[in-house]
């Protein structure tokens, strides 16, 4: 086992951060002070709907898109965002209004939202998801994305949203 020599530095930065825990009771963990936002993907914004309506599932169901939003910088959670999410599914065209709908997030950041069985359009079972700051309360820049599924029987796909403050 190799024995290193610390420096004076290492011992200060350490024994301070393990007082501050330690004498504070700190039980939260720490939250990253560089997350790097989340940039809009290309073609993202294919067929978007602005305004799509805030709805409990789309269609018939079977397939569940899901993930997380959080701010840039220090990734807090951010409840209540709308996300929109339309697809080329069993029931219908990205460009169909019935292929669109929206969803919010909860208190910790998270929507999940079911709608019917992605398949593939131009060769790609692929998604499209919104945060588009004109129909949100909150000061962050507009990101669409186009995730690329690994297959085209997944039943699922999650993505993450990391927001910039304007």
């Amino acid at each position: 086992m190799a024995i290193s020599n610390p420096t004076r530095r290492t011992l200060v930065s350490t024994g301070g951060a393990a007082l501050l825990v330690g004498g504070l009771g700190l039980i939260t963990p720490a939250r990253a002070q560089s997350l790097a936002p989340t940039p809009t993907m290309r073609g993202g914004s294919n067929n978007y709907r602005p305004g799509a309506p805030v709805v409990d599932k789309i269609g018939g169901g079977g397939f569940w898109m899901t993930g997380t939003v959080r701010r840039a910088g220090d990734g807090a959670p951010l409840p209540g965002r709308r996300i929109q999410v339309w697809a080329h599914t069993t029931e219908g065209h990205e460009r169909d209004e019935r292929s669109h709908g929206a969803t919010l997030t909860d208190a910790d950041g998270v929507f999940r939202i079911e709608m019917p069985q992605i398949v593939p359009a131009f060769g790609q079972p692929h998604g499209h998801l919104a945060y588009d700051a004109d129909y949100d309360d909150g000061p962050f820049e507009t990101v669409f994305l186009r995730p690329v599924m690994a297959s085209a029987s997944d039943t699922t796909l999650d993505v993450a949203f990391v927001l910039n403050p304007v």
